[in-house]
Formats: structure tokens, C-alpha cells, sequence
């Protein structure tokens, strides 16, 4: 069974981790679907449940090639951590919120990466930072600028109730999971990958 990575990006107040969440309760259930929590340098909070780590922990995580992909935004460390990749080797399908500036380097040393495009014009995404005003977001305007867009399978516009493009998010992981879990002759050539 072929597993692997779906990357979820897109700009700050896209709405990336509420969709996860709601992705991830609807699948709880379902083992070909892995939901890791990220190590950033910074604590947990009402927007983002990820596992805190020091500078020092992500430095030397990062020199010594401890996570399975890593990078920096905001001013923050961000890293996935080896198990991630291993169940992705498994056969499972490991989803999880990246930067746009991660993903090549994700594309070179991770399995089978699909990418899901999450966003909302700009309007709505000023609105949404504005009311989060983390300190860490600094200029809306420089942030809202800032990312380039990205090559995607997917791409699902969160301007509405987060339900409808939750749903969205979910049809299209079941879509890669069923296809994976199809054996390879019965899979045409150009479907062998998951995306």
C-alpha cells in the first residue's frame, strides 16, 4: 500500500489548521490517515496544538538531521518529526501544515507529496490576522505579500463555513487513500503515485 505526504499550505489566515482539525476528527477513525502535531519553537495555543521545542533543540536538530523536514518562518523553527516519514513508508498518509517555502525542499527527501492549496482573499485573510494579532504576525500587509503561490493538487478556497471546505479537504484524502490502496497493475500508468 503506497502512503505518503499531503502538504497543506497557503497564506497566514487561510484557515490551514482549523481544516486539518476538522479533517482530522472526521477521520480519526480511519488508520491509513496520520495527523502529526508539529515541533515549533514557540508554546501551544488556541490556533495551533503543536509540541514546543528550545532554539537549542531545533538547532541541533536540524545540523544533526533529526527531523524529517524542517524549516524557519516568523521568526520561528518548525520540524516534522522521523516519525512522520516512517509512517508515510508504512503506507499511510501523513497530513500536516507546511510552509510554501518548505515544500521543495519536501519534494526532494520525503515520499509521494501531494500539496492541498488552502486560501481566501486577501480581504478575508487581513480580517482573520487581524483579529488573531499573535505578535509574532508583525505587518499584516508584508505578511499577506509575502509567499509566492504554489503548484498544487489541490486548491480550496476558506471563505465561508470552515465545515464546507473541511469537506473538500476530506473527499480529496479519501480520493489518494482509496487510490493507494488499489494494487498497482490496476492502477493506470500516470496514477501510480497517490497524487
Amino acid at each position: 500500500m503506497a502512503g505518503g505526504f499531503v502538504l497543506v499550505v497557503g497564506p497566514s489566515g487561510a484557515g490551514k489548521d482549523t481544516l486539518i482539525r476538522i479533517a482530522r476528527d472526521a477521520l480519526a477513525a480511519d488508520p491509513r490517515f496520520v495527523f502529526p502535531r508539529r515541533l515549533v519553537t514557540r508554546p501551544p495555543s488556541a490556533n495551533e496544538d503543536n509540541i514546543e521545542i528550545s532554539e537549542a533543540e531545533f538547532e541541533r536538530g536540524a545540523s544533526q538531521g533529526s527531523f524529517a523536514l524542517c524549516w524557519r518562518a516568523h521568526g520561528l523553527g518548525y520540524a516534522i518529526s522521523m516519525e512522520a516519514a516512517e509512517a508515510a513508508r508504512e503506507g499511510r498518509h501523513v497530513v500536516l501544515n507546511v510552509s510554501r517555502r518548505a515544500v521543495t525542499e519536501a519534494r526532494r527527501c520525503l515520499p509521494a507529496i501531494c500539496v492541498v492549496t488552502i486560501t481566501a482573499s486577501a480581504e478575508i485573510l487581513a480580517a482573520r490576522l487581524a483579529a488573531r494579532a499573535r505578535a509574532e504576525d508583525g505587518d499584516l500587509h508584508t505578511r499577506l505579500a509575502r509567499d509566492a503561490p504554489i503548484e498544487a493538487d489541490l486548491t480550496i478556497v476558506n471563505e465561508g463555513e470552515p465545515d464546507a471546505a473541511a469537506a473538500q479537504l476530506v473527499a480529496f484524502l479519501e480520493a489518494i487513500a482509496g487510490q493507494a490502496d488499489r494494487p498497482p497493475e490496476h492502477r493506470p500508468e500516470d496514477q501510480r503515485n497517490p497524487c
